[in-house]
């Protein structure tokens, strides 16, 4: 059966929408019942951290290594692709009988995380200039709140069925948006010639799990012990080998001329720190819900009531998230990254200091909403601008990469400073959260000081950039009538 290709922009962007909100949902849903999955794969609090971790350090080498095929073989095939290493890793995943093939799960599921620099890399492609900062907005937002959506979605599920469910409905909607994928969304029009550097490819894999494997058990193993210190060490020996092996590329995995480009490295930089931030929220937010009220300074929430009262957040980041690319008419990307970073700063500070009644958690979580939904959408438009093309997948895939780091590691840094302050009745002392919240308020300040140096994004023009040779299948129409997102 033939794919449609449709003229309209519009059924583009809606099946990638889908895309990236189910590939975005893996991300958090998982987070408030891993207890209940620890109970019942029996198995220890440490290993089935392991359930988030393997999912970070695979989305972290697959979305930069798959942006590149995806410049390379056609976006709209590495879309299939992506959708079916997550349609393949739900299953298993639902049907694990232990601990390890969940793991092994979750590692086939990150290889989804192609799915965002490939939309991206899309909608530059498909949709008229003027359109594309729009279409980047919403899309950008839809990332964001699908990742907090998570939260709110995974106690009902897991209450009224099991935390298998959690795999089981985001695979029925994944092999649905797969056959909407295949069937609707174009062939990719621009391809840029090439092979991939694998010895590149295998030296970002290892020094990114050199990071993250010592992040992630820091506080198991200690952070001065001899393996943590260990890692880290290997880690910085593996990014200088990978950093000389990019330089002396003639077909580099990430282009580091490109990345040189003021807007990009600033923006990755931002990204680095705001992922820490977000996450840190995104993980510690609903624990700290879930307090007893007992200890002084809890709620006493169920996972459902912590995720209702995240509702706020997740309004909020989607409003002004899909708000931001209309927005630039008035504000520019750099002046709502600003407001964004702003914004997220005066919530944690107020998450730190305010947090004893539960309209003050709610009130600073829409706040925090507000600047999550304009920095994802001002991040994702500032590089998308400031790159050609053809590489826009590289870009955005490298922004998103670095955005994972840096979620793994504020999430790593958060639960020890966390961990290290036990409190009455086996839960952590209320100075734990309150310092935790404090150090993410000084990561959301320095995103806002380096948003500083983002140069102003172009607007978007409408005549062609130089390119590589435009390969378009026959049945593909040449032109693409505006459509407003």
């Amino acid at each position: 059966m033939p794919r449609l290709y449709q003229r309209s922009p519009r059924t583009t962007f809606a099946v990638l929408a889908a895309a990236a909100a189910a590939f975005s949902l893996m991300q958090s849903l998982v987070t408030p019942v891993l207890p209940t999955i620890q109970q019942d794969l029996h198995t220890s609090a440490g290993t089935v951290t392991w359930v988030l971790t393997a999912w970070l350090l695979s989305a972290s080498v697959a979305t930069p290594l798959m942006g590149r095929i995806a410049d390379m073989t056609g976006k709209d095939r590495a879309l299939l692709v992506a959708l079916a290493a997550i349609a393949v890793g739900c299953l298993l995943a639902a049907l694990a009988p232990n601990i390890a093939v969940l793991i092994v799960a979750r590692v086939i599921q990150g290889l989804g995380g192609a799915i965002f620099p490939v939309s991206f890399g899309i909608l530059r492609d498909e949709f008229p200039p003027a359109r594309v900062t729009s279409a980047i907005g919403v899309m950008a937002a839809v990332i964001a709140t699908g990742g907090g959506l998570g939260i709110v979605l995974a106690g009902p599920i897991v209450g009224a069925l099991s935390w298998r469910w959690l795999f089981w409905l985001p695979l029925a909607v994944v092999v649905l948006v797969g056959l909407a994928a295949w069937r609707l969304v174009p062939a990719s029009p621009v391809r840029t010639p090439g092979r991939v550097n694998w010895l590149s490819a295998a030296l970002l894999s290892g020094w990114l799990v050199a990071l993250l494997l010592p992040l992630s058990k820091a506080t198991a193993w200690g952070w001065t012990s001899g393996r943590t210190l260990g890692f880290l060490t290997a880690g910085v020996v593996l990014l200088a080998a990978w950093l000389l092996a990019e330089f002396r590329s003639a077909e580099p995995l990430i282009d580091m001329r490109m990345m040189r480009l003021p807007a990009v490295w600033t923006a990755n930089l931002v990204a680095l720190l705001f992922g820490a931030a977000m996450f840190g929220v995104f993980a510690f937010l609903p624990q700290l819900m879930q307090i007893p009220r007992s200890s002084g300074y809890g709620f006493g929430a169920t996972v459902t009531g912590a995720g209702l009262l995240m509702l706020p957040m997740l309004v909020t980041m989607a409003v002004f998230g899909s708000l931001s690319g209309p927005l630039t008419r008035w504000a520019s990307s750099k002046a709502q990254l600003l407001w964004g970073a702003g914004l997220s700063t005066l919530a944690t500070l107020s998450l730190a200091l305010r947090h004893g009644e539960q309209w003050e958690v709610a009130v600073a979580g829409g706040v925090f909403g507000i600047g999550l939904g304009l920095v994802y959408s001002s991040l994702v438009n500032l590089i998308v601008q400031s790159v050609p093309r053809h590489q826009t997948g590289v870009a955005s895939g490298m922004n998103t990469n670095i955005r994972t780091i840096g979620a793994s590691i504020g999430t790593a840094v958060v639960s020890s400073i966390i961990t290290s302050h036990p409190g009455a009745q086996g839960v952590p002392a209320e100075s734990g959260f309150t310092e935790a919240f404090l150090v993410l308020t000084v990561v959301a300040g320095a995103a806002f000081l380096v948003a500083l140096l983002v140069p102003t994004a172009r607007a978007p023009q409408a005549e062609p950039e130089p390119e590589p040779e435009r390969e378009r299948s026959p049945e593909t129409l040449p032109e693409l009538s505006p459509v407003e997102v």
